[in-house]
């Protein structure tokens, strides 16, 4: 399939939907039923900030020609050594200039995986010219980048997925949690799911979800019989209280990690809870190898973006590289796109970043809010025999025009 030509503003989407033979476009509008290992994961934690002298990233590698000048801030080391995450996405954005090297020069900067070092990339990127910021990915290291782009009215572009560091001019492009949960919830709600029940690792990732799986509940009417939290790696206590309630719930929501879901899975089991005899809910985080196979998971329902787009992009990766990207990989690409975008059309402001219609990358349709966070176009898929079908296909669009405050 030909590559996708350029990140498309979604007022556009049907006159590419007419012209999708021409411009490769297929791919990235249609769903499949593969799978995307380790869509969604919470962000990779840093390594502990061992500082013993003052951090001065190297300027790095300088991209595209263009008149704006944006810098991205990755972590292109963490601990001293080289971070195969920060090259995918350092390989990502360059991928991204071949649409958008005419209208910006993208200014690449290590932050050492450390606050420290993103301060000090984001003081020289400033040095240098830098009218935005794209990145760092995590929270730490975004909440200093925002204090200096807010004081400098530089917007930030980030790829944290903690929603506590999104503000006004500090933006996620990540996968929030938020959005999977209602995503789900709602779909579940729609389908007659009535009585549900919530188990919950104590993680900062359950918690997150566990927030927003109240307020879609209670926004959708729904009764929550019980929320059982657990210890990260020990769901059987709460496992047991669940298969004592199995009876009174149609629905269970289940925001772990695909690394910790055979654990939870046998715990279920054990508890007397039955393949196939109460609909399980979970996120994004589920489009794994090590998720899809499970017994109690068979017929379960979870959000994601549709894959057919990022399937295209990997497949542009490994042409280029060599290699498979890192699932986040995808983040940059859209982002050094999206900026390239606006920037060519010199609207790189407030009012065109938040614009209400949004935009359409290689995980479908996106569109960043006032408040920083963003809203994302999902699917709904259901996991059988090991493999995913979508059930409600991702929009196409939003509605309701511009989002956040």
């Amino acid at each position: 399939m030909a590559a996708m030509a350029g990140l498309l503003t979604a007022r556009g989407l049907a006159r590419a939907a007419a012209l999708g033979g021409a411009l490769g476009l297929t791919g990235l509008l249609g769903g499949c039923g593969s799978t995307i290992p380790g869509l969604g994961s919470s962000e990779p934690p840093p390594p502990p900030v061992q500082q013993t002298q003052p951090l001065t990233p190297p300027s790095g590698d300088v991209l595209g020609t263009g008149p704006t000048r944006v810098a991205i801030i990755l972590p292109i080391t963490q601990g001293g050594q080289p971070s195969a995450v920060g090259a995918s996405l350092r390989n990502a954005a360059e991928l991204a200039m071949e649409q958008a090297g005419s209208s910006i020069t993208l200014i690449i900067k290590d932050d050492g995986s450390s606050p420290a070092g993103a301060r000090a990339a984001a003081e020289a990127a400033l040095q240098e010219g830098a009218q935005a910021f794209i990145g760092p990915l995590y929270a730490g290291n975004v909440r200093e980048v925002g204090m200096i782009g807010r004081r400098a009215n530089r917007p930030v572009i980030a790829f944290s997925t903690d929603s506590s560091v999104a503000a006004r001019g500090v933006y996620l492009l990540s996968f929030l949690v938020e959005s999977y949960v209602n995503r789900v919830v709602d779909y579940a709600a729609d389908r007659g799911k009535r009585s549900i029940a919530a188990m919950v690792p104590e993680s900062d990732y359950g918690n997150a979800a566990l927030a927003a799986f109240q307020s879609a509940a209670g926004r959708r009417g729904l009764r929550v019989v019980t929320i059982e939290r657990y210890p990260e790696g020990n769901p059987q206590a709460a496992a047991q209280k669940i298969g004592g309630i199995a009876g009174q719930i149609d629905s269970l929501f289940i925001p772990e990690q695909a690394a910790n879901m055979a654990g939870v899975s046998r715990a279920l089991t054990a508890a007397g809870v039955k393949p196939g005899t109460i609909q399980v809910l979970g996120t994004g985080v589920w489009a794994d190898s090590r998720v899809l196979n499970l017994p109690l998971l068979q017929g379960a329902w979870f959000s994601s973006p549709e894959n057919s787009g990022f399937n295209d992009f990997a497949q542009r990766y490994r042409a280029k590289f060599n290699s498979d990207p890192v699932r986040l990989a995808s983040l940059a690409y859209d982002t050094v796109t999206f900026v390239g975008a606006l920037a060519g059309a010199q609207r790189l402001n407030e009012a065109s970043l938040t614009d209400g219609n949004g935009a359409v990358g290689a995980d479908g349709l996106f569109r960043l809010r006032g408040d920083g966070l963003n809203d994302r176009g999902l699917s709904v898929q259901q996991i059988r025999a090991g493999q995913t079908t979508v059930v409600s296909p991702a929009p196409r669009s939003f509605t309701g025009g511009r989002s956040g405050t």
